[in-house]
């Protein structure tokens, strides 16, 4: 799947989450008393943005968002020069990216870039790593919605950008049943029946199973993908050829960098759909980048 431009993924209700996190960021900060009391509003620095361990590139795109928040609370003229793109792998060293202008919009500036450009590529340096991981095995990566608050949609982007496929950035873009609301229901079939009366016989459903009989019987309600949850690979393996062919099947649980393709080679004649990972987001370390200025 290819990933989408920074411009294609962040429209409409991403873009509008997206700006109140970087105004929000830039609030908790607040003035640069230090930047202030040194530089005055003609000073101009030059600054580079250096990648100081090997990653992956994500967040690039928000340097000029920024700085344009910036300078709306302190006016400067400013201008960035980009060296990368999202996705490229860096090597320690690499200058990613530069800005010209305001010493003080651009020190103001410069936590906030890095805080997000740190975070963001390593969300996208570890997705990298299962990519490659699943390479070969025609199965896809999914993130989850085990997000920061507040940061859903930058997250999800930079799984995009580290090559991985987004699932569910909100909960009305696919209806799924979990454990909590089939045990309140009494069941898969009754909760299914109950979803389908209020949201039409032809919306898309994904259920959550934990055994085999509960695959079955969601199967058997003609839902569209069963995520398979918490099983072992032989447990996966026993399934997956019982399952219909036109239900996509997705595994969740206990992933990691060292068991995700016996996950995915499991089976026989067939292969799950997707592998879904919440470390990913939920416990991706930072990648480490500098903001370099010079006179």
């Amino acid at each position: 799947m290819p990933r989408a431009s920074f411009d294609d993924f962040f429209t409409g209700p991403a873009r509008d989450h997206l700006m109140r996190t970087v105004r929000e960021a830039l609030a908790e900060d607040g003035a640069d008393v230090a930047g202030n009391a040194v530089f005055g509003v003609r000073d101009v620095l030059r600054a580079e943005i250096i990648a100081k361990e090997d990653t992956v590139l994500a967040g690039l795109p928000l340097l000029p968002v920024i700085l344009a928040e910036t300078a709306v609370l302190e006016p400067g003229a400013w201008k960035t020069s980009a060296y990368a793109e999202d996705g490229d792998e860096l090597c320690a060293g690499t200058r990613a990216a530069s800005v010209e202008g305001s010493a003080r919009v651009i020190l103001r500036a410069e936590r906030v870039i890095l805080n997000f450009l740190c975070r963001l590529s390593g969300i996208a340096a570890l997705t990298r790593s299962y990519v490659r991981a699943l390479e070969g095995t025609g199965v896809r990566l999914l993130d989850t919605r085990k997000t920061a608050p507040g940061l859903r949609y930058p997250d999800k982007y930079a799984v995009s950008a580290g090559g991985g496929c987004n699932h569910r950035k909100t909960l009305y873009e696919l209806p799924m049943l979990k454990d909590n609301h089939i045990e309140a229901m009494g069941g898969i079939t009754p909760a299914v029946q109950r979803l389908r009366s209020r949201l039409g016989s032809s919306v898309p459903v994904e259920v959550e199973c934990r055994t085999i009989e509960e695959a079955l019987e969601a199967a058997a309600c003609e839902v569209s993908r069963i995520m398979l949850d918490n099983m072992s690979p032989e447990m996966i393996g026993n399934m997956l050829d019982r399952l219909p062919p036109h239900v996509e099947v997705e595994i969740s649980g206990g992933i990691d960098l060292d068991n995700i393709r016996s996950f995915a080679l499991a089976g026989g004649k067939r292969r799950a759909d997707f592998i879904s990972v919440g470390r990913l987001t939920h416990s991706a370390p930072a990648a480490d980048f500098s903001m370099r200025t010079s006179r």
